[in-house]
C-alpha cells in the first residue's frame, strides 16, 4: 500500500501573528510534524513560511519526505518574487500558478488536508478541500481559520462528500485522519 499523503495548510509569516502565539503554535507545529513522521505519511505544503515550514523542519527532521507546491514558475522565481523557503521540502514542484492556483494543485494532490490555524489563503485551502470531499483534519485550539471552521460549515449550509476531523492533539489528529482514509 501506498503512503498516505498529507497536506498541512496554514499560516504564513504573512498572517501577522503575535510574538506569543507564534511560540505556542512553533511547539504544535513541531507536534505534528512529528506525528506525521511517524505515523510513515509524506507532507505536501505550499512551500511557504510560517506554520507549514514549521510542521514541515519537523516532519524532516524525524526523517519524513515533504514535498513543496510552490506558487512560483522556477527556483528564483519561488526565493526571489516571492521569497519562500526551500528548507522544508525534499522536492518542490513549480506551478507558476500563483497562490490560488498553487492551492488547487495542495489540495488536489493530499489524500488528507490538515488545517492548522490559518488566514484567507487557508480558508481558500478549506473550501477546496470541502468542494472536491475530502478527509479534513482540523487542529483545535490552532486559532485563526481553525477555529472557526465548524461556524464557516454552519453559515454556508452546504453538504459535502468529506470527512471532517476535529482534535486538539496533533497525533490523535493524524490517527483519526487514518483511519478515516482507510474507511474511504
Amino acid at each position: 500500500m501506498r503512503k498516505p499523503v498529507v497536506g498541512v495548510m496554514g499560516a504564513s509569516n504573512n498572517d501577522a501573528l503575535s510574538d506569543r502565539e507564534e511560540k505556542r503554535l512553533k511547539d504544535l507545529a513541531c507536534d505534528l510534524g512529528a506525528a506525521l513522521a511517524r505515523h510513515d505519511c509524506i507532507l505536501i505544503t505550499g512551500a511557504t513560511t510560517g506554520l507549514p515550514d514549521l510542521v514541515a523542519r519537523a516532519f524532516r527532521k524525524h526523517g519524513g519526505f515533504a514535498l513543496g507546491i510552490s506558487p512560483a514558475e522556477n527556483r528564483a522565481d519561488h526565493l526571489g518574487r516571492y521569497g519562500l523557503p526551500e528548507e522544508g521540502a525534499d522536492v518542490i514542484i513549480y506551478t507558476g500558478f500563483g497562490y490560488k492556483g498553487r492551492n488547487v494543485v495542495n489540495i488536489r494532490s493530499a489524500d488528507i488536508v490538515i488545517i492548522f490555524g490559518g488566514a484567507t489563503g487557508t480558508l481558500n485551502e478549506f473550501t477546496i478541500a470541502y468542494d472536491e470531499g475530502k478527509i479534513i483534519g482540523v487542529l483545535q485550539g490552532s486559532g485563526g481559520v481553525a477555529d472557526h471552521i465548524r461556524e464557516i460549515i454552519g453559515f454556508c449550509k452546504k453538504p459535502t462528500r468529506g470527512t471532517l476531523v476535529f482534535e486538539k492533539d496533533p497525533d490523535r489528529l493524524v490517527q483519526k485522519c487514518l483511519v478515516a482514509l482507510n474507511r474511504s
